[in-house]
């Protein structure tokens, strides 16, 4: 899959230090993946939650971190539209986002 933006990902890690492992390692193992359905993904990432309209929710670092992207499967794209501890996660709508 190819991912964007990772810039994204670094700018958070450089505010929260402890979150750059996991996501590096979510970043790795995501370029990997082969998602063609919504149900691939869950295959690999069983705590991972599927929104309509391709969204999906990750949870890093054991749920300290939430990761929301849209997913765009005959293109193989993964956006990534938010990063942010559990906490800021409630105050969005990761439907919308």
């Amino acid at each position: 899959m190819r991912i964007i933006a990772k810039r994204t990902l670094r700018t958070f890690w450089k505010r929260h230090p402890k979150a750059k492992g996991p996501l590096e390692a979510w970043h790795q193992e995501v370029s990997r993946a082969d998602w063609a359905t919504p149900s691939a993904v869950k295959a690999q990432f069983r705590s991972a939650s599927v929104f309509q309209d391709n969204r999906v929710v990750f949870n890093i670092a054991g749920n300290q971190y939430r990761l929301i992207v849209k997913i765009n499967y005959p293109y193989r794209i993964v956006y990534i539209r938010f990063i942010g501890t559990h906490a800021d996660s409630d105050a969005i709508d990761a439907t919308t986002i």
